[in-house]
């Protein structure tokens, strides 16, 4: 068989391409076909080539993701799917790892991807991230009535582009990820099976706060997949909005928004659970961790952490598993640092005699350095081999927020 990457073209790969989305079950009609397209064209795609017949599509684009108080130029990886024939034969890892070397080559400092089974990517060198929590609830038990309640405006799937300034804008947490180009939330809510949008404007007439998502049925549940506010009172009145819908709407699912602990605001959540239990509008919080990271530039990474207390130094040894597979000029991270932890962090290439040491892996040093979990904690989880001096002080110098993506992709 012969085995063939280049990069996509619009004009010979859309159907293919379309064939590929229909056989993973990604999307259930050829009428998104034009949607596909959107997504195919929006990002950096490249196309696996199986006896000149294209059978996988990987795609990223380009964004940032905020460490601390810091952006840091990311690489999201929005697509890998490979036809029902092309399967077993290497593209989709093959490919991968060419769009990681590509975006470090322009400089991207991370790389993150939505997973469909954990461990896949680790081969990789991902890590996982934190888990996020989906709650889902009846908004009539919201407790926001001390917010005064505005009529929303009808956002259309036409103004995609006000909805992607509204999420390149928002307010931002440890871990929050923007996708740069405009087109891929157009892509989005093209995809969407019976969209809604409600939200508000200023008196520009500038999208500032919004939600969007599916609904189902004349009930619900509706179920939110994004959603913008530039300061908790936007988020406020977001949540009474919903609590205005429940004369109708019975469920809403959402991701718990980072500001807030949503459950504080729900009345009785227990007795809700478990009045709800095994019904379509069940009330429920469920976690679960549906992204990974790495990084592609580790003096970047390192670069980004600003630690006020006693300077933490020492000796990493890291290894990278995709440098075997790697064709380009980037070597992968892989190598011998030695890494400060202090007002000014570093990396630089090479050990220092005389200091404390630690061997791991990219995907776990990834993890302990965004705060998934604090250094000792991982030791027991992830590959980490280093004195239990010196993860104790780690576990002082990383203690970071909880890093959530803030953005489905």
């Amino acid at each position: 068989m012969d085995h063939v990457i280049r990069a996509y073209d619009e004009h010979s790969d859309l159907d293919a391409a379309l064939r590929t989305w229909l056989e993973v079950g990604w999307v259930e009609s050829a009428d998104r076909r034009s949607s596909v397209g959107v997504a195919m064209a929006a990002a950096n795609t490249e196309v696996g080539m199986l006896d000149d017949e294209p059978e996988c599509f990987v795609c990223w684009v380009p964004g940032t993701i905020r460490y601390d108080t810091s952006d840091l130029p990311l690489c999201a990886i929005t697509a890998v799917t490979t036809s029902h024939v092309g399967r077993k034969l290497g593209f989709a890892s093959t490919m991968t790892t060419r769009a990681l070397s590509h975006a470090a080559e322009s400089g991207c400092a991370v790389a993150a991807l939505g997973i469909f089974e954990q461990g896949f990517y680790d081969k990789l060198g991902f890590g996982t991230a934190d888990y996020d929590h989906r709650i889902s609830f009846d908004p009539a038990t919201l407790m926001v009535d001390h917010v005064p309640y505005r009529p929303p405006v009808r956002v259309t799937m036409d103004d995609w582009a006000d909805m992607h300034h509204a999420m390149s804008n928002r307010m931002m947490s440890h871990g929050s990820i923007v996708l740069s180009p405009p087109r891929f939330l157009e892509a989005e809510v093209g995809l969407s099976d019976r969209p809604f949008a409600l939200g508000y404007r200023d008196g520009q007439g500038h999208l500032t706060h919004f939600m969007y998502g599916g609904m189902k049925g004349e009930h619900g549940p509706w179920r939110i997949t994004a959603y913008a506010y530039r300061n908790t009172d936007q988020l406020m009145e977001l949540l009474r909005l919903l609590h205005e819908l429940s004369d109708q709407i019975r469920s809403v699912s959402i991701m718990e928004p980072t500001h807030i602990q949503l459950q504080a605001l729900i009345r009785n959540p227990m007795r809700q659970a478990d009045r709800s239990a095994g019904s379509d509008h069940e009330s429920s919080n469920r976690a679960f961790a549906w992204w990974q990271m790495r990084m592609l530039d580790v003096e970047a990474c390192v670069a980004a952490r600003s630690w006020r207390g006693e300077p933490v130094r020492f000796n990493l040894t890291l290894t990278d598993p995709v440098e075997s597979r790697l064709r380009g000029t980037w070597p992968g991270v892989g190598g011998d640092y030695t890494m400060e932890v202090g007002v000014e962090s570093k990396a630089t290439r090479g050990h220092t005699d005389g200091l404390p040491s630690m061997t791991t892996g990219v995907g776990p040093f990834t993890r302990l350095w965004f705060g998934v979990r604090s250094p000792s904690v991982l030791a027991v989880s992830d590959r980490i081999e280093a004195s239990a001096g010196l993860m104790a002080d780690l576990d002082e110098a990383m203690r970071l927020p909880k890093p959530v993506a803030g953005w489905l992709f």
